[in-house]
């Protein structure tokens, strides 16, 4: 039987990348600041997010950190309020949240900031013994063997029907119970939080896009725009 549903109250950007497959684009400006549709492509996350209710926003940063908060502020221009947890050297998805979770609540909705989707973020909710709660989308071409299987309404990690990880997820803070800061990639910790039955997940069937390249750039702004 599901057990009772939580919803974040606050939520996290990830913004710390380097955005090496985005150069020379990245080399003066940061990814997030990219432009999209006449805006960063961030601050179309921050609306997102704030429409959805979510008031208490963290971005993290690391290469060219400060033009992201002379850009954003104290978020207020966008009705939330943005606290920023500085990284200096990049500290992968893992070490980054570990290093944030002062400033979050429990469970908090975290959002890559290199990706392109819609979700309705009001929504999203996350049972009270899972660790994490992850949106799946359809697999692209430059990930067709997916990540996880999405079996009603249950991630784990072996079987048939793949899908890929969106960037999207509620997590808890006991899921980085054992961890220390520094730099860590998260999927280990999703791996052993699957394999012991605590990650539920969701499928979105939107339209979405990893905008890892500038390639990728190029299209998403086309699509906006026209």
């Amino acid at each position: 039987m599901p057990g009772m549903m939580r919803q974040p109250v606050t939520a996290m950007i990830l913004a710390a990348g380097r955005g090496e497959r985005m150069r020379p684009l990245t080399d003066h400006t940061p990814k997030p600041l990219l432009p999209i549709a006449g805006k960063p492509l961030i601050t179309h996350h921050i609306e997102r997010i704030a429409s959805a209710g979510l008031r208490q926003l963290v971005i993290n940063h690391a290469w060219l950190g400060e033009q992201i908060e002379t850009a954003l502020g104290d978020g207020s221009a966008y009705g939330v309020e943005i606290s920023y947890s500085a990284e200096g050297e990049a500290l992968e998805t893992g070490g980054g949240i570990f290093r944030a979770l002062p400033l979050l609540s429990d469970p908090f909705l975290v959002v890559n900031g290199d990706i392109w989707m819609t979700p309705d973020y009001a929504s999203l909710q996350i049972e009270d013994d899972d660790l994490a709660h992850l949106l799946m989308v359809d697999n692209p071409q430059h990930n067709p063997q997916g990540d996880f299987v999405l079996e009603q309404g249950r991630l784990q990690q072996q079987g048939e029907t793949r899908l890929t990880f969106s960037g999207v997820g509620i997590y808890r803070k006991a899921l980085f119970e054992g961890y220390g800061d520094g730099k860590f990639p998260l999927a280990p910790l999703l791996r052993e939080a699957m394999d012991a039955g605590r990650v539920g997940g969701s499928h979105y069937q939107g339209t979405w896009i990893d905008v890892g390249t500038s390639e990728r750039l190029q299209e998403l702004d086309l699509m906006l725009s026209s």
